[in-house]
């Protein structure tokens, strides 16, 4: 979500008074662009500053986090939480639930909260060297985003943009504390989801405490959504936060050394892996019994950030390298995450609920609707970056951000970045 920031209008002037102080006026040919280049300097940021370690953080993120949202697309309800639920027949069947639950499940998401964050901070400090009123800015940028997420809600329950659009504001008021409190606070913060688990297992006696979420009963039951609503808040805001430190301390950008990013992998996996194993090995031997339906998700809960750390780390490595085919693709995806993440919505609700409406899908299936958009997004991202600035959805939103109307198409070809 980073987008670089120009000079402001005023140091351009200044800029150009300085030089003819000393003889030297600045060159800009003619009257015509020294306003094109004030204009553009008060324009909403453009993408030739963007971060591409954020655009490809961004980019395997909103592909991670679709293995486990088609579950809810093409399965049974209870299918995200319980890999014995409808659906897992084979052994290709369970080698993908249990391959999905130790290295998909959380993390993915656990990384899209954290760049938002991170994003939401960005945008704030981006806002104060453009507007008189950068919180008025932010807050009515993140209203869109609460509009986008509940018509988003409308095609598929769940949502998160309206979650994160929600949790902005007190993002914003707490942008100011230090990077190491709002590092502790986001752990403490996101540490409050096992506890919830923990304190929502003594409620459950019955089967019906769990329906819709752990047995394939339907309507969810109270205990199940207040279970989802609550988790949602304290892991969002808990990785929005730690998101937003490791921004402020350079971690994002790339700016520190090979050696933190190669310690952060081992310790990140090291520590994640083992407990997100633990999660899959405490459930098969209480036979999937609704007795450990919230405490077998605590090891695995408390596993996620160590790997999405892991993961960050990784990707940051990768995208250090000579820019190639792959590393452009992705941050091609990246550059199109709010598209692409509601266009998977969108593709999945169509093909499970109209095209294949009646028909009885397995995980092995879903994992073939998975591949397919991870290959149309692969495909069409890039292809739509080479003729325009900002992918659809997004250009929308900074159209209403701003209030005016965005350029959209590239006046020349861009060249690679």
């Amino acid at each position: 979500m980073r987008d670089g920031s120009a000079l402001p209008a005023a140091n351009v002037l200044r800029l150009q008074q300085r030089s003819l102080s000393v003889g030297g006026p600045v060159d800009f040919h003619n009257a015509s662009r020294l306003r094109k280049v004030v204009t553009e300097t008060t324009a909403p940021v453009v993408e030739r500053n963007r971060i591409s370690n954020l655009d490809a953080i961004r980019g395997v993120a909103v592909l991670g986090i679709l293995p486990m949202n088609v579950l809810s697309f093409a399965l049974v309800g209870s299918a995200y939480a319980n890999i014995s639920a409808p659906g897992t027949e084979t052994v290709l069947d369970w080698a993908i639930a249990i391959s999905a639950e130790v290295f998909v499940d959380q993390k993915f998401m656990a990384l899209f909260s954290m760049l938002f964050g991170a994003g939401i901070v960005l945008f704030y400090e981006r806002a104060q060297e453009k507007s008189e009123h950068p919180a008025w800015l932010s807050l009515w940028r993140n209203f869109l985003l609460l509009v986008i997420g509940l018509l988003h809600g409308f095609i598929w329950e769940g949502d998160i943009l309206a979650l994160y659009a929600i949790l902005a504001p007190i993002l914003i008021v707490l942008r100011r504390l230090p990077s190491s409190m709002l590092l502790t606070l986001g752990i403490g913060v996101y540490a409050l989801s096992p506890c919830v688990l923990w304190l929502s297992q003594s409620l459950v006696s019955d089967p019906i405490d769990v329906a819709g979420l752990w047995v394939d009963v339907e309507p969810r039951s109270e205990l199940a959504d207040l279970v989802l609503i609550t988790d949602s808040f304290v892991r969002a805001l808990g990785a929005m936060l730690i998101g937003i430190a490791l921004y402020r301390t350079g971690v994002f950008q790339g700016d520190r050394s090979a050696d933190f990013y190669r310690r952060l992998t081992i310790w990140g996996l090291g520590i994640g892996l083992p407990l997100a194993v633990m999660s899959v090995v405490w459930v098969a031997v209480a036979d999937f019994s609704i007795d450990v339906a919230f405490l077998s998700a605590i090891p695995n809960t408390i596993g996620t950030i160590p790997i999405a750390l892991a993961y960050l780390a990784i990707i940051i490595r990768w995208n250090s390298r000579t820019n190639s085919r792959a590393r452009l693709t992705i941050r091609s995806v990246g550059r199109m995450a709010l598209t692409n993440y509601l266009a998977q919505s969108l593709l999945g609700v169509v093909t499970f609920s109209v095209i294949l409406s009646g028909l009885s899908v397995s995980r092995s299936g879903a994992a073939l609707f998975v591949i397919a958009v991870w290959s149309l997004q692969l495909w069409w991202s890039p292809l739509w970056l080479r003729r325009f600035r900002y992918g659809p959805v997004e250009w929308l939103w900074r159209c209403l951000t701003y209030r005016r109307w965005q350029p959209m198409r590239y006046e020349v070809d861009p060249s690679p970045r």
